[in-house]
Order: structure tokens, then sequence, then C-alpha cells
């Protein structure tokens, strides 16, 4: 999608030009947007790829979506998305009645093997401490972040998987 724009009309529908067929504007207006459509997420990742490609980092991603399906239809599953040779679970929710069966495990079980198959480098995922932080740890998953007080008296957690079990994620040390 590198080398789009996106005109906003008044109904918040896009038209997408490519850059190079529009005429110099001026400085632009900050507008806010609620749940933004595929094309806009597109229109505003556009410059952030256009820049990676050009340190050669490429963003180009995919999702790998793992549903819970019973007779009732989909009802929990695992959402994740891979790129730059990780994958990065967004969301794993098992239901409360299907808790403690092991279908958390199978799922990232999974999604490992499809990482692993991919060759992705390893696996990380963010929760909270009021979910399911001990989960991660039982399955092999260490923490390398966290943020404090998010939400307000609890904290989000950040944990990752390598396949090369030698190597542990580091937290980034400001210079």
């Amino acid at each position: 999608m590198a080398g789009l724009e996106a005109r906003f009309r008044s109904d918040h529908d896009i038209a997408m030009t490519p850059i190079s067929t529009l005429p110099p504007t001026t400085f632009p207006a900050i507008e806010r947007l609620e749940l933004p459509s595929a094309d806009l997420r597109a229109c505003i990742v556009a410059p952030l790829a256009e820049f990676s490609t050009k340190k050669d980092f490429a963003f180009m991603s995919r999702y790998v979506t793992l549903a819970l399906r019973d007779e009732r239809g989909v009802d929990g599953g695992l959402i994740a998305q891979v790129y730059w040779d990780w994958m990065h679970i967004e969301i794993l929710a098992v239901p409360e009645r299907w808790r403690g069966l092991g279908l958390g495990r199978a799922l990232m079980e999974q999604a490992e093997a499809i990482a692993r198959d991919e060759g992705c480098t390893g696996v990380w995922v963010d929760t909270y401490t009021f979910q399911s932080p001990g989960f991660y740890e039982t399955i092999g998953y260490r923490p390398f972040g966290r943020l404090p007080n998010y939400p307000k008296g609890e904290s989000r957690v950040f944990f990752a998987k390598l396949f090369q079990p030698d190597e542990t994620p580091e937290p980034e040390r400001a210079a």
C-alpha cells in the first residue's frame, strides 16, 4: 500500500489515490476516527512500511487464526500475526467452561508449530497480571518486559519463547 493517501469524505469513507497523482496540499489536519477499516489502516501504515522497506525490513505480515468451534459456533480461539520472523499472539481466549481441559495449551502448541514451519525465531505474547501470566510460564514462555500500573493496580507482562532455548529475550536498555 506504499504510495497511497486517504482523503476523507464527510461519511468517513475512504477514497485512495496514488500520492504521485495528487497536487501539493497544505499541512494535514488530524482527524479522530473510530474503528478504522482495513483500507484506512493500510493508508496509515503505508509510510512506516515504506520507511522500513528502505531499511531492508519490509513489513509483510499475515494473520493466523485458530478458532474453538462447537455445535453453537465459534467461541474463543487464538489470533496471531506473523512478521519479521516472529509470531505475535494477539488474542488467546478460552471460555471459562472449557478452561482446565488443555485447550489453551493446544492452541498455543498449534500456533507454535505454524511459527516453526514458517521459520520464525519464536513467539511472543502479552497478558495482564489479572489474567494468565502463570499459564505462559508453564508452557515455556519467559518474561522480558513489564508495563506497571496498566491497568491501574495491575501490570501488562510480555513473554517470549525462542525456538533456540539458549537465547533469552532481553529488555531494551536506555543508552
